[in-house]
């Protein structure tokens, strides 16, 4: 009888667990809006109530299986557990670089949320836990591509917001050389490049109709990219990734989608209206120095080991609007110091747009918006190709001086998604939206909360802890 009322007592505690964990997963399937996951109710059911699988059969095999598989028992669990906590809630992200200083720095660990806009379901499911597109020390792919499933977003607690700082994946980087030290590369960036060495005498791009310039552009890109292709041993050859397996950028969002933005003397406006520059922005100046900055001098004003390469190579370093109005005022320090001007206008977005915008004076461009529609014309064509083309997935092409959108011919052209315009805090040191384009929604990955860890890369043990920044909010920086 006494066994009996334990073996009652505990199935009601099995009923307990059961009706608990159901609950959540259905709340969970609700949530995801993917009522697949039903198949696994069944299991869920033996695991508590049935017990007809032995999922633990291990632990009644001799002991060497007993240890080895109670290791691989964890190891299993802990991946499953990475991969969906990384997948739907939040994950961990690294400044890699100096694109967004003094904002966020070089050595900054992000606790990045996905349920700030919503985490997405994943493209290529199949893939290796904590790794973005390829295993260490093997070097071959992490993820396989089939299963791939189109885009589609679960519903978060709001939308990206004008001046948020945003994880996203790499919007140019669905195509790259595989070699590793071309796979950082720009490859649309590479292939005009190449296209403009290999024609030194070329026409004046003003002087052809726009017919002829959009030939003149294809002729440049397709020469380039034949020379990537013939090169492979140099380059490697050439890959394609999907949008969740790029690599992840954050940057700043300073234009939303139906936002019309120009840059004008390095100051961006949207719809008109001058938009606030982040308090940390940083411009390059060239500095001439009549004797060495102090340490101390440097460790306050956040100039790094970078930005001083920067200034003994190039003659110019980035500086925020307190560290030249400090240097400025210490005339034993500095000789001359003076905003950095030069601009290139071939190396900025679109690539084959002939526009004439440089990274400090840009646009007027309007970013796209869901449902809403542009006007398509042969001077504003390579604008908006990229999204026409390759987000959302049309056959474009170009025939005769006429556009042709899925074979037919196309005055205007009605947007799938929302799109955003990303730039870095460092704007004279940052690859950005200037650059590479519009951000679409679907490459938005999540939202930084705060900053966990951070140590500075140019100072070792505890003096390179960042101690001021550990647990700051990032939405705290404006």
């Amino acid at each position: 009888m006494e066994d009996l009322k334990k073996r009652k007592l505990n199935m009601k505690v099995q009923w307990a667990k059961f009706a608990v964990v159901l609950a959540l997963y259905i709340a969970f399937l609700v949530w995801v809006k993917s009522w697949l996951g039903v198949v696994v109710i069944p299991f869920i059911y033996d695991i508590y109530i049935t017990k007809k699988i032995k999922w633990q059969w291990w632990k009644e095999a001799e002991k060497p299986v007993k240890f080895v598989m109670s290791w691989v028992d964890a190891l299993v669990f802990a991946l499953v557990a990475v991969y969906f906590i990384n997948l739907f809630f939040f994950q961990n992200y690294v400044i890699p670089s100096s694109s967004l200083e003094k904002s966020l720095l070089t050595g900054d660990y992000l606790f990045v949320s996905k349920v700030s806009y919503g985490p997405r379901i994943p493209e290529t499911p199949l893939t290796m836990p904590l790794t973005q597109h390829t295993l260490p020390v093997v070097e071959c792919k992490s993820y396989i591509e089939w299963p791939h499933w189109d885009y589609r977003r679960v519903k978060g607690l709001g939308k990206v917001e004008l001046n948020d700082i945003v994880v996203f994946n790499y919007p140019a980087g669905d195509t790259l050389c595989s070699a590793p030290q071309y796979q950082s590369y720009d490859y649309y960036g590479m292939c005009y490049s190449i296209g403009y060495q290999l024609y030194p005498q070329r026409p004046n791009p003003d002087s052809l109709s726009a017919n002829d310039r959009i030939k003149y552009f294809n002729t440049l890109y397709e020469t380039g990219r034949e020379e990537l292709r013939r090169n492979e041993a140099e380059y490697g050859k050439i890959i394609t990734r999907p949008t969740d397996r790029r690599e992840n950028y954050v940057k700043r969002c300073v234009g939303l989608p139906g936002q019309t933005l120009q840059i004008k003397n390095r100051i961006v406006y949207l719809d008109g209206k001058a938009n606030k520059e982040p308090e940390e922005v940083q411009y390059t100046y060239y500095v001439k120095l009549k004797q060495h900055i102090p340490d101390e001098m440097l460790k306050d004003l956040g100039i790094s080991m970078e930005d001083l390469v920067s200034l003994n190579t190039a003659g110019y370093m980035p500086l925020t609007k307190r560290a030249v109005a400090t240097l400025s005022k210490r005339k034993d320090l500095v000789e001359s110091i003076r905003i950095n001007t030069d601009a290139s206008e071939h190396d900025i977005y679109p690539l084959n747009g002939n526009m004439h915008w440089t990274r400090d004076n840009y646009g007027p461009i309007w970013i796209p918006a869901k449902g809403k529609s542009i006007n398509l014309t042969l001077d504003n064509i390579a604008v908006y190709e990229r999204p026409i083309k390759v987000y959302e997935h049309n056959d474009l092409q170009i025939k005769e001086g006429k556009i042709y959108i899925n074979g037919k011919e196309a005055d205007s052209y009605t947007f799938k998604m929302d799109y955003y315009w990303m730039m870095g805090d460092n704007r004279h040191n940052s690859a950005d939206s200037r650059y590479w384009g519009f951000v679409p929604e679907d490459h938005v990955v999540g939202k930084p909360i705060f900053i966990w860890w951070s140590s500075d890369p140019d100072r070792s043990g505890f003096g390179g802890i960042r101690w001021q920044r550990l647990f700051r909010f990032v939405d705290n920086i404006k």
